[in-house]
């Protein structure tokens, strides 16, 4: 009895989470000219017409493009300075760890806006304002915090013996860190590759206040400005193009979803 209870509550919740969906999909499947507003159920089908339309006004591949850059530039830099700090907090004979790990870790203690306004003005001063640079610079130093949580976490567990035999053999600190830890990590580091992938795809503040022009601009900001400068569009094609844009980033966490359950895992 408990189990069925169990099941029903469960089923319950998943058909709840996914009623937004559903209402997102069927208007974004209705034909702008047709649209008369909020429907539950599907009528004149015209999805890839307001998908057309969006890419064409707002120029939403060019942003796709760009996001894909910063995503994965960024997660790339973030997590390899991640694992090097990792290594040399947990690993190396530093003095005070916990000291460089709380100095680290600090930066997903404030809010992202208490940046903003020095951000702003140090871009425009050292003209990285506006390039894409500039952006996948901002995004990997944001993301290096958490995956250093993530990365040091798992680094904790290592054995000491392993690394007291490669101390024996000889072993320098890079090999060390190259031939073991990396190897051993490479769970940890590709689930913190995927969160900070996930985090700056989906992310708008930054998009919207370090960059203007349409080769820069990542997807969430080109989305805003859809939904802003052009609204007049309608909401089939707005839906449309947020479709297509939460499309990787669902696709990357059921591909990958058993690196995040561990990820979590290595939390405290």
């Amino acid at each position: 009895m408990a189990r069925r209870v169990r099941d029903v509550l469960l089923i319950g919740t998943a058909l709840l989470w996914l009623i937004p969906t559903y209402l997102v999909v069927v208007n974004a499947s209705t034909a702008a000219d047709d649209y008369a507003g909020p429907s539950w159920w599907p009528g004149s089908w015209g999805f890839f017409d307001n998908l057309s339309t969006a890419f064409e006004t707002a120029d939403i591949g060019q942003a796709m493009s760009n996001s894909l850059l910063y995503s994965t530039g960024a997660a790339l830099i973030a997590v390899g300075v991640a694992a090097l700090a990792s290594f040399a907090v947990v690993i190396m004979p530093v003095k005070r760890p916990a000291v460089w790990f709380w100095a680290i870790y600090t930066g997903t203690l404030l809010p992202l806006q208490v940046f903003l306004s020095p951000l702003f003005n140090g871009y425009a001063d050292t003209s990285l304002y506006d390039t894409q640079y500039g952006m996948v610079l901002i995004y990997a130093a944001i993301a290096v915090p958490f995956a250093f949580f993530v990365i040091r976490n798992y680094m904790t567990t290592a054995p000491r013996e392993m690394m007291e035999a490669a101390q024996l053999d000889g072993a320098s600190w890079i090999a060390m860190f190259v031939r073991i830890h990396l190897p051993l990590a490479r769970g940890a580091l590709l689930a913190a590759f995927l969160f900070q992938f996930l985090a700056t795809w989906n992310d708008l503040l930054f998009g919207i206040t370090l960059s203007t022009s349409p080769n820069v601009r990542p997807l969430m900001a080109a989305l805003a400005e859809l939904n802003g400068q052009y609204a007049g569009l309608g909401p089939p094609v707005i839906l449309a193009a947020g479709l297509v844009a939460s499309a990787p980033t669902v696709a990357l966490f059921l591909g990958f979803q058993r690196f995040f359950v561990n990820a979590l895992k290595l939390t405290p």
